[in-house]
């Protein structure tokens, strides 16, 4: 016997998943700390605001761990996500503190200096706690979700929570008190980055010009994000992205009674024909079942394991289609392919190892063996559809024995005695044990394998009925061959026939709506029925719970802005963002291949809750200009808190975006197949928000918001 220590070991694709979420971890690290520094261009301040990081971090983890959760890929993806976001609040503090004393005479003391930093703290607090808990509360809906979704999601979400929470405390302690220890020294001689001030000026003429171009403006927003919008519907759906772990499952079934050494010779040309393939490192053919196992087939069926080499850089699809054209090559076979996790999983959300699981109930089972194999031959034509099968087909060959009533009264048998002989004649029967050492071992007594095999000397087993009269088994029953099946699925209380199918080259969403119009137009008798089921159900399911936990986050959020802003016309300016960061969001998608997965769906809300950070900043800026500043609201005021927003805006949404950039570039990298596909979603979003933010917001706001003092009366 030769052992292989790391043959098929899920452990190589957990570790594999953890080094590549720690990468991603380390790299927006350095882009973030780049960004800060030529943002700022002050060391002190920049080490300030990159103070949080670590320690938003660490009191993330030690939460976690505290309440037993464990550092793996979704807590590390949490991480991941945050990484950029951990650090905003900390940027806006610093930054208003750090302007606030440059704007201050020279030569203060330190209880004016204290002031400033207090007054400068406070100025942006309420707007910066509310933003925090917005996006806290907007996680809500993947926190609440069930299945095996709300298993993925929500300890990614819980970690993503806790990470922006820390970072909102550290805000608010420890970055006033660093700044108050470290920037008064440097303010006299500290000045502006030159681009930063250039930078201003421009934005300032660019306001003023889109200011009187209100009516066209609005009108080409309106547009973009109605085209957005409308373009939902049409775009492709997947309940999860494919784990690139480097480890498929070939189902092979042969027809049923199919002998074990055929299988074996069949799974040896299937195994030639995949080592052809120079990607594949390892094949192995697994056969049979256990004694007291849950798997069913019998020898006709078998899993063939696929091992592909380390560091593969083959696109995974096309290592799954050359894998499928290899297996193909050899004639007889129905075959499956999938990758092992996504294969458990499937199996968890349908019942089957197939991406979707058709369902055909009924009490007669010959109907329903005619409905399965009416619906695998439709569903067989539809484009995309891959490995159909029928997973109990008939035609198991089988032994029909039936006792003759009228014979056994003649000689005197009994029926349950002579079940019980032909029972230990070609079963088994334990008879007694015996003991070596600790160890039990029963004994059992059966025939001998030679005469088993023999079908045709079953007529003549010898039987005996309690009086010694020894008869062959023929002369008291009817023996003769028939086919049956090896399993008989049920689902409450129902019988069932299951056919299962993959999808390969098309979105999972539209092909199994045109399934479901193939299967509804097979006719069934009455009291037999088909449901459509697998990942795509379990997506819908993700998507309602989204849909319906949303609305409940959003009354939430709807009260915190109320808190922030004076009015629902400001209100409304906040909420303005929201259809700016999906045109966004949208465009990613379509750019990246235009199919919505659950890890997109939590992109979007994600999203939602970081775009309306710098919303509410910029927002409540304009109201601090007005309230406590003296400002009278009009094009002067408008540009002077567009500009003084500019720099903390920019950098916030600059270094979230490169914060998530790893994990968006490297989305089908093993580990990151799920938080991938929300850093696109969020990346596109971030970029059209901030654009839409920085130069519509303040002309909407110009024309409808409600800054005067007046207003705080309406």
């Amino acid at each position: 016997m030769r052992l292989y220590p790391d043959l098929f070991r899920p452990a190589n694709f957990i570790t594999e998943s953890i080094r590549n979420i720690g990468t991603a971890l380390l790299i927006g690290a350095a882009l973030v700390s780049i960004v800060l520094f030529l943002f700022l261009f002050n060391f002190r301040v920049a080490a300030i605001s990159l103070t949080a990081i670590p320690l938003s971090l660490l009191i993330a983890v030690i939460i976690l761990q505290r309440f037993g959760v464990s550092l793996n890929t979704l807590t590390l993806g949490g991480l991941a996500i945050a990484i950029g976001e951990v650090v905003d609040d900390a940027i806006i503090d610093a930054e208003n503190i750090f302007r606030r004393l440059r704007e201050a005479p020279a030569g203060l003391g330190p209880r004016e200096t204290f002031r400033i930093v207090r007054d400068a703290s406070v100025e942006v607090r309420s707007a910066v706690v509310y933003a925090t808990f917005v996006v806290a509360l907007v996680f809500l809906p993947v926190i609440a979700m069930s299945g095996v979704q709300g298993r993925l999601f929500a300890p990614l979400a819980w970690t993503y929570i806790l990470a922006i929470l820390a970072s909102l405390l550290v805000a608010l302690t420890v970055t006033p008190a660093m700044c108050f220890a470290l920037l008064p020294r440097v303010t006299d001689k500290a000045s502006e980055p030159h681009f930063v001030a250039r930078m201003k000026v421009l934005y300032g003429k660019l306001i003023g010009r889109l200011i009187g171009r209100t009516p066209l403006i609005i009108a080409a927003v309106a547009v973009l994000c109605i085209a957005a919008a409308a373009t939902l519907p049409f775009m492709g759906g997947e309940f999860l992205p494919e784990m690139r772990e480097g480890h498929f499952i070939v189902h092979m079934n042969l027809l049923p009674g199919t002998s074990l050494p055929e299988t074996i010779r069949v799974g040896r040309l299937v195994t030639r024909e995949l080592l052809r393939n120079p990607n594949v490192r390892m094949v192995s053919q697994q056969i049979g079942r256990a004694e007291l196992s849950d798997d069913t087939p019998g020898v006709h069926s078998s899993e063939i394991h696929i091992d592909l080499k380390p560091g593969t850089t083959e696109d995974p699809d096309q290592t799954e289609v050359n894998l499928r054209n290899a297996v193909a090559a050899v004639p007889g076979p129905a075959v499956s392919i999938n990758p092992f996790l996504t294969e458990r999983m499937d199996e968890i959300i349908g019942g089957d190892t197939a991406q979707v699981v058709i369902n055909v109930f009924g009490d007669d089972l010959d109907v329903l063996d005619r409905a399965a194999a009416e619906i695998a031959r439709r569903v067989g034509g539809i484009r995309g559809a891959a490995d159909v099968r029928v997973e109990s087909p008939p035609g198991t060959p089988e032994v029909a024995i039936r006792l003759r009533p009228e014979r056994m009264r003649q000689f005197g048998f009994q029926p349950a005695v002579l079940l019980d002989d032909i029972q230990t004649a070609y079963e088994g029967t334990e008879a007694g044990q015996i003991y070596d050492n600790q160890r039990v071992f029963g004994v059992d007594v059966l025939l001998d394998r030679a005469s088993r095999r023999n079908v045709s000397s079953i007529g003549g087993l010898m039987v005996r009925n309690s009086e010694g009269l020894r008869l062959p088994l023929r002369e008291v029953a009817e023996i003769q061959p028939t086919s049956g099946r090896y399993d008989i699925a049920h689902e409450g209380t129902r019988r069932r026939q299951v056919i299962g199918c993959n999808v390969a080259g098309r979105d999972l969403s539209s092909f199994v709506a045109e399934t479901r119009r193939v299967v509804n137009s097979v006719k069934l008798p009455p009291g037999s029925y088909i449901t459509v089921g697998g990942a795509s159900e379990a997506r819908a399911a993700a998507q309602r719970e989204i849909g319906g936990y949303s609305a409940v986050a959003g009354a939430g959020i709807l009260i915190i802005l109320s808190l922030v802003v004076r009015n629902y016309r400001n209100l409304l300016l906040v909420l303005a963002n929201l259809p700016f960061a999906l045109a966004g969001g949208v465009a990613a998608v379509w750019l990246t291949g235009g199919d919505l997965s659950v890890g997109s769906l939590v992109g979007f809300v994600t999203l939602f809750g970081i775009t309306m950070r710098n919303s509410i900043m910029m927002i409540s800026h304009f109201e601090h200009l007005v309230h406590y500043e003296g400002e009278t609201w009009n094009l002067h005021a408008a540009v002077r808190g567009a500009s003084e927003r500019l720099t903390p805006v920019l950098m916030t949404a600059i270094v979230t975006g490169l914060g998530l950039m790893p994990l968006a570039l490297g989305s089908e990298a093993a580990g990151r197949e799920i938080e991938g596909p929300m850093a696109i979603v969020i990346l596109g979003g971030l970029l059209t928000s901030t654009m839409l933010n920085l130069l519509v917001l303040p002309v909407l706001a110009l024309r409808y918001g409600a800054f005067h003092k007046e207003a705080e009366l309406a």
